[in-house]
C-alpha cells in the first residue's frame, strides 16, 4: 500500500468509520462475473452526507473513483482498479436467489437516512439507490402494488437500474419512476422528474451529466397480491428456463441491436459454446458470456471481443456491450 493510499484511507475512515474502508479489495467479490483484481480503496457509504464528504476528499486529492452498484454489469481487469471504488450497497455483493427473498424491507444500518432504505407511502415506494431492485419489487408485492414485477429477477441496485433504465419482460424503470434525487458534480442535490431523466433504451441522463442517483420515488398501482405474485413467478420461471443462471455472468452481455436480437446474431455466427480459457458463450442463451470455469477477466473480455468481431464479419452489425470494462487488464 502506497503512502498516498494510506493517507486517503485514514481520511475517509474519519468519515465512515474504519470498518467501511478497505484497501486492496478483490473486485471478484463485488462483481457478478466473479472475476477481477483489487481496488486500491473500497468504501461503503451509508448516507448522502458521507457520500458528499468522501467525494470531496477524493476530488481534492485528484483520485480517480468509480461508483459501484451491485456489480452486475461490470468487468474489472485482472490487475485491478487504481483508485477508489465507492458503493452505496451493503457490501456491494450481488443478490442471489437464496438471499433475495429473505432481504429486509429497510436497511439494517443507517436508518431512515440510509441509501439502502425502502419506504412505502400510499401508492409510492421511496427507494435508496443502494437498495436491491429485487427487494423493492418484493416490497411492492407485499403491499399489493403493481408495476415493479419485472424487476424481481434483476440482481442490480435501484441506482444502477436508474442509470441504465433497467428492464425486462416489457417493463422498464421509466414506467414507474416518478422522480429521482441525484447528487451533481458541483455538490448540489436536485430532484429530477421522469421527463428530466430522459430515459431511453439502457440509458438515462445520469449517463451523461455525471450525477449520482441517491433515491427514487416509484409510483405504482394497486392490484391483488396473488396476481402480482403470479406474474413474478412466471417471469422467474422464464428466466430459469432460458438463462444460464447457474454460472457467474453479467446477465445480457450485449445491448439489443435495433431490429435484431444479440443472442440470435451470435448463434447464427456459430459462436454458441465459444470458449477462451474459463469464459464461454452460453449454449443456453448466446447473449450471455459466462464464467464457466474460474475464468480470468481477460478471458471474459477476449470472448466479448471475439463475439463482436465475428458478428460484425457475418452480419455487418456492431454489438455494443451492456458491461462496463473497468481498471487494468
Amino acid at each position: 500500500m502506497t503512502k498516498r493510499i494510506e493517507e486517503l484511507q485514514r481520511e475517509i475512515a474519519a468519515v465512515t468509520g474504519p470498518s467501511r474502508v478497505r484497501t486492496d479489495e478483490p473486485m471478484s467479490l463485488h462483481s457478478s462475473f466473479r472475476a477481477g483484481g483489487p481496488a486500491d480503496l473500497f468504501v461503503y457509504v451509508q448516507t448522502v452526507q458521507e457520500l458528499q464528504e468522501v467525494m470531496t476528499i477524493l476530488q481534492r486529492a485528484g483520485e480517480k473513483w468509480f461508483l459501484l452498484g451491485r456489480g452486475t454489469n461490470i468487468l474489472v481487469g485482472d490487475k485491478g482498479f487504481r483508485g477508489c471504488v465507492i458503493t452505496l450497497t451493503q457490501g456491494g455483493i450481488p443478490m442471489t436467489d437464496t438471499n433475495r427473498a429473505s432481504a429486509p424491507d429497510v436497511a439494517d444500518e443507517g436508518g431512515a437516512q440510509s441509501l439502502c432504505a425502502l419506504f412505502v407511502n400510499g401508492r409510492r415506494i421511496t427507494a435508496g439507490a443502494g437498495a436491491p431492485l429485487a427487494r423493492a419489487a418484493i416490497m411492492a408485492r407485499d403491499m399489493g402494488l403493481s408495476g415493479l414485477e419485472f424487476a424481481a429477477g434483476i440482481p442490480g441496485s435501484v441506482g444502477g437500474g436508474l442509470v441504465m433504465n433497467a428492464g425486462a419482460y416489457d417493463g422498464e424503470i421509466k414506467d414507474t419512476a416518478e422522480s429521482v434525487e441525484a447528487l451533481f458534480p458541483d455538490g448540489t442535490v436536485r430532484t429530477l422528474t421522469n421527463a428530466e431523466m430522459a430515459f431511453g433504451y439502457r440509458q438515462s441522463v445520469l449517463k451523461k451529466n455525471g450525477a449520482v442517483a441517491l433515491r427514487a420515488v416509484f409510483y405504482l398501482h394497486p392490484d391483488e397480491q396473488e396476481a402480482i405474485t403470479a406474474r413474478m413467478t412466471d417471469y422467474a420461471q422464464r428466466r430459469r428456463d432460458k438463462q444460464p443462471l447457474e454460472y457467474p455472468s453479467a446477465g445480457s452481455t450485449f445491448k439489443r441491436p435495433q431490429g435484431h436480437f444479440a443472442g440470435q446474431l451470435i448463434q447464427q455466427a456459430g459462436l454458441a459454446g465459444f470458449t477462451v480459457g474459463g469464459a464461454m458463450v452460453s449454449t443456453k442463451h448466446c447473449g450471455f458470456v459466462i464464467n464457466k470455469d474460474h475464468a480470468s477477466a481477460a478471458d471474459i473480455r477476449d470472448v466479448i471481443r471475439a463475439v463482436q468481431k465475428r458478428v460484425f464479419e457475418t452480419s455487418g452489425i456492431e454489438l455494443e456491450t451492456e458491461v462496463i470494462l473497468l481498471g487494468e487488464f
